[in-house]
Order: structure tokens, then sequence, then C-alpha cells
């Protein structure tokens, strides 16, 4: 068999569902450069894009949230309820609704603006095995490089902000739907991080204790054994959180702690 006898993958089908026009034509854009996803329909709002879903199988849909005539919320939640296959990706201005839309098991919530690079993820946690690998890199990639210190900073969406978070303010991280929660001082903000995704970017000073936490060793107060035999750690935020460790991480936490 010769490459040109090779079978093509399909292209996933993509629905752009955006009130303002200049935004489809941005994601549109973006989306030229993922030959793997064709936009073979656009919506201005949630009445259209029901009309659409229900006459074509559709692989994914980013979706805006305020629109007029209903919210993508509302229209996520009737997809989860009539069991659509597909996977929904909120693009919208606004961060204040990333918690209600992981409820709705949407596969990623970008806030505008974003790139290529942020968007590629994205899609491979919508698209899942019908996306490029694991292992491609995203468009652009190695372009632009920033120096490490700076690049460990956490962005999340805060407030309607995106705000940078320095390492030494993460007290731990724990993992949510594929995402992450960064537990601070004094609150928990919600980043579309991964925990591998974090561990990587912050990997001196912190240790995976957990397959559902990482912990950040500066911010460890006490090492408390449970009934069971199993080790907790005791961090010094103001609520004195208690991080589980999982049993089969125990002796190389006490050798990273020195104990």
């Amino acid at each position: 068999m010769n490459a040109n006898d090779r079978p093509t993958r399909p292209r996933a089908r993509c629905l752009i569902v955006d009130d303002e026009a200049p935004a489809r034509e941005e994601l549109r854009y973006l989306l030229q450069s993922f030959p793997h996803v064709q936009v073979v329909g656009e919506a201005t709002n949630a009445e259209e894009a029901a009309l659409l879903l229900d006459s074509l199988d559709y692989d994914v849909v980013l979706l805006d949230i305020r629109m007029a005539g209903g919210t993508g919320l509302d229209l996520a939640a009737r997809l989860r309820e009539q069991g659509h296959p597909a996977a929904v990706v909120f693009t919208t201005a606004y961060p204040d609704h990333a918690v209600e839309a992981f409820d709705l098991a949407a596969a990623d919530y970008l806030v505008k603006p974003f790139d290529e690079e942020r968007l590629g993820r994205a899609l491979r946690r919508a698209l899942g095995s019908t996306g490029p690998d694991e292992d491609e890199p995203p468009p652009h990639a190695g372009e632009d490089r920033v120096p490490a210190d700076l690049a460990s900073r956490i962005p999340v969406q805060h407030a309607g902000r995106t705000v940078l978070v320095e390492p030494d303010d993460i007290y731990y991280a724990s993992a949510s739907r594929g995402y992450s929660y960064l537990k601070l001082a004094d609150d928990r903000v919600l980043t579309t991080y991964t925990l591998a995704d974090l561990e990587r970017r912050l990997s001196a000073g912190f240790f995976r204790c957990h397959r559902s936490y990482l912990v950040n060793l500066r911010h460890v107060r006490e090492l408390v054994s449970d009934y069971q035999g199993g080790l907790v750690l005791v961090i010094d935020d103001s609520q004195r959180s208690r991080v589980e460790v999982s049993r089969r991480q125990t002796a190389a936490l006490r050798r990273a702690l020195g104990v």
C-alpha cells in the first residue's frame, strides 16, 4: 500500500455558535490551522443552533454563552438531556460561568481572546482519538518562548480578569473533571490546566502526592497518620486544609521532605 492508498481520517464536523460576526470569523480563521476539523455550520443564537444540531450530526460545538434568545448554557443542558454526542467547547468573553459549564460536562471553556495553541488543546479534549495525536505539537509550538520563571506562572480567570498566579502562592492543586482548582491562601480558583500540565510547569518544590493532588512542599505544615495507617498532609493555608497521600507515594514524599 502506498501513501496515496492509505485511508484518510474523517474530518470532525464543527458548529460555531456566536451572535457576533467578528467572533465567528475569528474562529473560522483559527480553525484553518486544524485540518482534521471542518466548519460545516454556523448559528447566531441557541435556537438556530438547536435546529442545525437536530438536522446533522456534529462532532464538536464551539458555543458562546450570552446570546439573544437563550444562553449557550441552556443549549448545552438540552444537548446533555438528549444524550447528543457532540462535544461542547464554550467560547466566551465571560469567565464567571466556568463552573456551570463544567457541571454540564463541557469539554473545555475558553475565555476570549485565545490563540491557536489554546484552541488546539480544547479540540484535543473535545475530539479525543478523532483529533490529532497528543504528541503532535500545537501550531507554532516552540515559537516566542518565554523565560522559565515566567512560564511557570499559571493563568486563571478571576473576577472577570485573567490573573497570573505565582507558584509560591499555590498551596496545592486538586483535580476536577480534567481541570484543576488551585488552592491559594484564602481562595480557590479554577484553571483549565490538568494536574499533569501543572506537574510539568511546577516541577520545583511541588510533589504529586496523590492522583488527585499536587502539593507545594513549602506549604506543608504537618504530616499526620490517619486511623487506617495512611498519611495526610496539613497545609498552612488559612483553613489548615488536609491533603491525602496515596500509599505508594508515602515513602517518596517522606524522602522529599527529609523525614
